[in-house]
């Protein structure tokens, strides 16, 4: 079934940009809620798969704010510690093959500003083109080019310890 092949992708992406796994799960919930209710609005401007992303994106950003506007209160105890942002969560391929530079790199995505990971993350870790990591932000490809080359460049000067 459909939803069954993109509840991963939306998982890996909503945990790249959440950093919270109930966070994602919960997102991911929501996602699969509002494609199905959206899917006969679907006009086939874009692949489904890069739609479906445009959802978990917005879905994403609503809980960013839900967040920040309620933040966890604390009990005294490490009950809320899930809903830290943990630089760990976020997933990368296997073709890096140092701890260290991987942890690195982790941490370093995770500083960047939200609409940077985004694009990094959807065009890839996602594997979106330049036209469908647009699509899905809402945005033209020549400021998914610019925002894309902006975290580039602040990722190599970042790791150049790791180099």
């Amino acid at each position: 079934m459909l939803l069954n092949e993109l509840q991963d992708p939306w998982y890996r992406f909503c945990l790249s940009l959440l950093r919270d796994p109930e966070a994602a799960r919960e997102a991911v919930q929501e996602t699969g809620l509002r494609f199905l209710k959206q899917l006969a609005g679907f006009r086939g401007n874009s692949q489904l798969r890069t739609w479906s992303f445009g959802i978990a994106l917005n879905v994403v950003r609503e809980s960013k704010r839900r967040r920040a506007r309620h933040p966890p209160t604390s009990r005294g105890d490490d009950s809320d510690m899930s809903s830290a942002p943990d630089p760990r969560a976020l997933p990368l391929s296997a073709g890096c093959e140092d701890d260290e530079a991987r942890a690195a790199l982790r941490l370093t995505l995770a500083e960047l500003p939200d609409r940077q990971r985004e694009a990094v993350v959807l065009r890839f870790f996602e594997d979106l083109s330049v036209e469908e990591t647009a699509a899905a932000m809402g945005c033209a490809a020549g400021t998914v080019k610019a925002t894309v080359h902006q975290a580039i460049r602040s990722l190599r000067q970042r790791l150049k310890p790791w180099a």
